[in-house]
């Protein structure tokens, strides 16, 4: 198995089998990320490119400070947002089994319906965080999932602390909303 350090080296020199290898090993955990903050697969790809050009292009610059993944991470959401100013099209998968359900609901108890447990599986939250409002998709995604505080998205995204968390508040309803209807049809069927 080749390392880090020795794939590195290859793609700082240009070697474009060391390319290869890097985009092998860490595409499929960065194109998860590029889901979440992509309308369609084809914005998530075009993400995906954009990330691996800057990082070829500034593999030298890395300093072995942190781990490499956690880099190239912070390229790709680096990359998604300006691709989201870019574009004005501001509509977003990772590894959800370390979020809790209380990081992702309303922790409000807003809905009449709260004696019925809400009931989803990974694909079902999803596609209800794909069909959040791109304002309230962003906000979600770096709050919960990258673990941005209300300050630092706030000047990531140029908005006010305020709006990112009544932002945060109002995706959390909307999917504890969507996530309950399908609960409650999924009863019913039974």
């Amino acid at each position: 198995m080749v390392t880090d350090k020795k794939i590195i080296s290859g793609c700082v020199e240009g070697d474009r089998v060391a390319q290869r290898e890097l985009y092998e090993k860490y595409s499929p955990a960065m194109y998860a990320i590029c889901i979440r903050y992509s309308k369609d697969r084809f914005e998530a790809e075009d993400i995906l490119h954009d990330t691996f050009m800057k990082v070829y292009l500034n593999m030298k610059d890395f300093r072995n400070e942190g781990s490499f993944e956690g880099w190239i991470k912070r390229i790709v959401i680096n990359t998604a947002l300006n691709h989201k100013q870019k574009t004005k099209n501001n509509n977003y998968h990772q590894n959800f089994d370390n979020i809790r359900e209380t990081e992702i609901l309303d922790q409000n108890n807003e809905h009449e319906n709260d004696e019925i447990d809400i009931e989803f599986t990974k694909d079902e939250l999803v596609n209800a965080i794909h069909d959040l409002p791109c304002g309230y998709r962003t906000v979600f995604n770096l709050y919960v999932f990258e673990k941005f505080k209300h300050k630092e998205i706030s000047e990531k995204l140029e908005i006010t602390e305020s709006t990112s968390k009544s932002q945060l508040r109002k995706a959390r309803i909307l999917l504890k909303k969507k996530l309950l209807n399908e609960t409650i049809v999924k009863k019913l069927a039974i």
